[in-house]
């Protein structure tokens, strides 16, 4: 049994599953970078931790691997823009 016909069959039209598909990209696309986030930050602190000296180089470096990450979730958030507006 295919799954579009029951559900269309149950009433659901094709703006709602295209919004189910919204919230379900962006909401699996911000996981991965705020797990990446965390373990950025948790890997920074821990290594200031053990030499406060590197704290200027380390905080660079965190700052740019957190915008990396980012980058993912903002990606998501376009491609969740795009299945909610029937673009894609």
């Amino acid at each position: 049994m295919e799954l579009l016909p029951a559900l269309q069959a149950a009433g659901m039209t094709d703006a709602g599953l295209r919004l189910i598909g919204a919230a379900l990209a962006i909401g699996l696309a911000a996981i991965g970078p705020g797990i990446g986030i965390g373990l950025v930050a948790n890997g920074a602190l821990q290594a200031i931790g053990r030499n406060p000296e590197a704290a200027g180089t380390l905080t660079t470096t965190m700052f740019i691997g957190i915008v990396f990450t980012e980058a993912l979730a903002i990606f998501g958030l376009v491609i969740s823009f795009l299945i909610g507006f029937g673009i894609f």
